[in-house]
């Protein structure tokens, strides 16, 4: 029995992946590695080799997700992601480059990346950070988070209550952004397992509460109103008191 032109279409949205990623690469080996790790996980990638192939691409089909290199023929990343913005393509990128430096990264987000990887990586690492980029909400392209007394520079990697710098270690920072994203909202221990700690499954363990802990007597010092609040049964919030 032939198959209706509506069903046929359905057939093929179904077939298609569920993540449409385009990574931009130059280096064939490193693409091919991270092209077969990423659809044996059900994305669906598509490579281009110089910076202004990858340009027409991303104008041309709509993506979730970009990993862009830093160092490209006829078109370095960085410019890809400046004219990209420009452009109003706000997908997310994830920006690989060999270069370290705390600058070469600090570059990385001021040119509209929003996580950077350092090569060489660990496709796991990589994977995991893609993951956290599709769980970010959608208007995550502050450099500047304000809660209340709290301000956090995404830039710069500083926290400030009230003109007080905060001392963070880089997990309790990470931690604190991922609560200032969602002020108010109830956090749950595997919420914050899942997507702070990048846990496939969630262990029996009291990880959560001891970070919490640290965090919460860095944040809250004597003195101040307490901000984050243990949820009984439930887990933490970040609350302004009213």
């Amino acid at each position: 029995m032939l198959m209706s032109a509506e069903s046929h279409e359905a057939v093929l949205r179904q077939s298609e992946p569920a993540i449409r990623l385009l990574l931009i690469e130059d280096d064939d080996s490193i693409a091919t590695e991270v092209v077969a790790e990423l659809e044996a996980r059900g994305y669906g990638v598509t490579r281009a080799s110089t910076g202004l192939e990858g340009v027409d691409e991303a104008i041309s089909r709509r993506y979730d997700l970009m990993v862009v290199d830093r160092m490209l023929p006829e078109l370095d990343g960085l410019s890809v992601i400046e004219r990209l913005r420009r452009e109003q393509i706000m997908t997310p990128v994830l920006v690989l480059s060999a270069l370290s430096a705390v600058d070469d990264r600090v570059n990385g987000l001021k040119a509209g990346g929003d996580d950077y990887l350092t090569k060489p990586f660990a496709m796991e690492e990589l994977a995991a950070r893609l993951e956290a980029l599709l769980r970010r909400p959608t208007d995550s392209r502050e450099t500047v988070l304000r809660v209340g007394p709290l301000e956090m520079d995404l830039i710069e990697r500083k926290v400030f209550r009230e003109g007080r710098e905060v001392d963070l270690l880089p997990r309790e920072f990470r931690l604190l952004e991922y609560m200032m994203r969602r002020p108010g909202a109830v956090l749950t221990r595997t919420m914050l397992l899942e997507d702070v700690w990048n846990y496939r499954f969630v262990p029996q363990t009291n990880l959560v509460d001891v970070h919490i802990g640290k965090l919460r007597r860095k944040i809250d010092i004597a003195g101040e109103a307490p901000l984050i609040q243990s949820i009984r049964g439930a887990g933490f919030s970040l609350r302004v008191p009213n």
